[in-house]
């Protein structure tokens, strides 16, 4: 379904999809990298557990939410990688922060 524009500058970093090593171009998003590594899901919905791979592509729809070097909840296409990063599936809801409940968080 996806594929490297030719003009594409040449994967030069690499990357951690699944502990999976991923090498992409210089200035990719997590999101593309996690399309490059060809899993079949990055998460699953809370409510049905339908997987989910990104989508939009810009920050719009939320089906990129992976948990990235640690980072639960980071909407994957948004972030540019970098040399070593490791990009996880985002298990389950989004959790509250402990101490901000009530506090418009």
């Amino acid at each position: 379904m996806f594929a490297t524009r030719p003009e594409a500058r040449p994967a030069s970093v690499e990357v951690f999809v699944e502990d999976r090593p991923v090498m992409v171009p210089e200035g990719a998003s997590a999101a593309a990298a996690v399309l490059l590594a060809g899993i079949p899901a990055i998460r699953e919905t809370p409510v049905s557990g339908a997987p989910r791979l990104p989508y939009c592509m810009m920050g719009v729809c939320f089906d990129c939410l992976a948990e990235i070097d640690g980072v639960a909840n980071r909407q994957a296409c948004m972030v540019m990688v970098t040399p070593g990063m490791r990009i996880a599936p985002q298990r389950g809801a989004r959790q509250a922060r402990p101490g901000l409940a009530g506090k418009g968080a």
